[in-house]
């Protein structure tokens, strides 16, 4: 096994029609704090977020075999989520299940607590997703146990899941706080002047049926 850099590191491995914020917002705060930051895809080239915009991914999962200090999965579109999901032994879901045995915190955002959950690292724990696919998560994760209240994230053990799209800006700022110190997480909020004030003030809404093909 490779030794693990004595920095702290993240990798975030994505896929077609991943969520872009959910992969940019916590790498554009934990490189504010100083933290090594791998993008990983099955293979590398052009990802295609989704609503078109892509971004380049240098390194394969067969290139990056960590350890990390952490490992950060990314929600995206329902026909990808269910595609992964489809190939429990797949090339996704077997690179998470590898990470996670080493990392010292294995986090998701979004829907990709649906991933970790699909892999098996969420059983026993409490977590949370967008308010969409709640659903998804108590009907076919009965082992997870689903936090109340739409929380922004969730710390339960080692893992960190968080809420909807732009709660991974939160959630980035607890990981940073817990692989370095308050301070640092502190001072990645000032950098970035993360203080929100939105202008609108809506209520998130509820939802009884997983928007995921194929799901229970």
């Amino acid at each position: 096994m490779t030794d693990r850099p004595a920095a702290p590191s993240l990798v975030i491995p994505v896929y077609p029609e991943v969520d872009l914020l959910d992969v940019a917002g916590v790498y554009e705060m934990l490189s504010w704090a100083g933290i090594s930051i791998d993008l990983v895809a099955a293979e590398p080239g052009l990802v295609a977020a989704r609503a078109g915009f892509s971004f380049a991914v240098a390194k394969s999962f067969d290139d990056a075999p960590g350890p990390y200090s952490a490992l950060w999965v990314p929600g995206g579109a329902p026909q990808s989520l269910a595609d992964i999901i489809a190939d429990p032994d797949g090339p996704y879901l077997g690179y998470v299940r590898a990470q996670a045995a080493s990392a010292d915190w294995i986090c998701s955002v979004c829907e990709g607590a649906l991933l970790l959950a699909a892999a098996g690292l969420l059983d026993g724990h409490e977590a949370t997703t967008h308010w969409a696919f709640i659903p998804c998560l108590m009907q076919a994760y009965p082992a997870v146990r689903v936090a109340d209240g739409h929380p922004r994230f969730v710390l339960s053990g080692n893992r960190l899941t968080g809420g909807g799209i732009s709660s991974g800006l939160d959630e980035a700022l607890k990981l940073i706080e817990l692989l370095v110190d308050r301070a640092t997480a502190e001072a990645a909020q000032q950098a970035t002047q993360y203080y929100p004030d939105p202008p609108v003030s809506s209520r998130i809404p509820n939802t009884v049926t997983c928007p995921v093909p194929d799901m229970a």
